[in-house]
């Protein structure tokens, strides 16, 4: 007999990065319970929806995150969780400390109930880069957190919502001995990403031409993205902080590249050229990345 797959939750899997993880799981034989925030992508939500009433295996469920409850009844039975916690707007002041109490009632529900054993925390790069003084710092890796007090100063309020909101999620799993690993992303790119997931990349890549010019201006794929998500929840071995991507973006000709792929969220101007200047040096590293991919190939 087969041995049956454990039920995961997937929560806001009508976010970008939680729909396609939500896809992934159910080729590969999980049974999901698809939480979908009720402030989501209403598109989004409409197809898992519809997906649910076709799919054997998926539950939807409408979770608000504000309360607590609604998500203890998403959880009931699972035993892990992928937090994604995007929203489909562009990140405003306001934003920043809806997400930040939102996972804190997530990851707090996650410590509450006797199935999960493990979250899988959809953080960002941005969580890591941004301080006054990137440049005196020859690496930039799974140890750094972006400076709140600069983020706030600059107006970054995407990065300052996942730096808040991956520091809360680490300290309440650590204080209620949940296991917890975070995927640290680079600029999500993938099928429709300019129409699907607009906000967050609108978001990201405020401040794009100083992350260019420092070297931590990443992008990564979401299948790429997913497939690292699922191998973390996977491994019994894995805990703390991941950097995930697959290229930095760091000479015009892939600046070039990655505009094309964002318009129409990106404009460059007509007949622009590539001049050819030497790229920036890449900052960013990934050792803790090759050894889980490698390790569960």
């Amino acid at each position: 007999m087969e041995h049956r797959k454990p039920t995961l939750c997937v929560l806001d899997a009508s976010s970008y990065v939680g729909f396609w993880i939500t896809k992934e799981l159910l080729n590969r034989g999980y049974p999901v319970h698809a939480a979908v925030r009720k402030t989501g992508n209403p598109e989004m939500e409409k197809t898992i929806r519809e997906m649910g009433e076709v799919e054997n295996g998926l539950v939807v469920f409408p979770v608000d995150i504000m309360d607590y409850h609604s998500i203890l009844v998403a959880l009931k039975g699972c035993s892990g969780l992928f937090c994604c916690m995007d929203t489909p707007h562009v990140y405003d002041e306001k934003m920043v400390e809806l997400e930040v109490r939102g996972t804190i009632n997530v990851v707090e529900a996650c410590a509450q109930t006797d199935t999960v054993h493990k979250t899988v925390y959809t953080s960002s790069l941005t969580a890591a880069v941004w301080r006054e003084n990137i440049l005196s710092e020859k690496d930039v890796d799974e140890r750094c957190w972006s400076d709140k007090e600069f983020c706030r100063k600059m107006k970054l309020w995407y990065p300052l919502a996942k730096t808040l909101s991956e520091q809360a999620a680490w300290a309440l799993a650590m204080d209620r001995r949940l296991k917890m690993v975070s995927i640290n992303a680079g600029l999500v790119l993938g099928p429709a990403v300019a129409e699907q997931n607009s906000g967050s990349t609108i978001s990201y890549l405020k401040g794009a031409a100083q992350m260019y010019e420092n070297g931590v201006l990443a992008v990564v794929d979401v299948k790429f993205l997913v497939d690292v998500h699922i191998r973390a929840m996977e491994d019994s071995s894995t805990g703390g902080r991941y950097f995930c991507f697959d290229q930095i973006v760091n000479s015009e000709e892939e600046t070039l590249k990655l505009a094309n792929i964002l318009r129409p969220l990106i404009s460059l101007p007509q007949r622009y050229e590539v001049q050819g200047r030497e790229a920036f040096a890449e900052r960013l590293r990934t050792r803790r990345l090759h050894k889980l991919v490698e390790g569960t190939a």
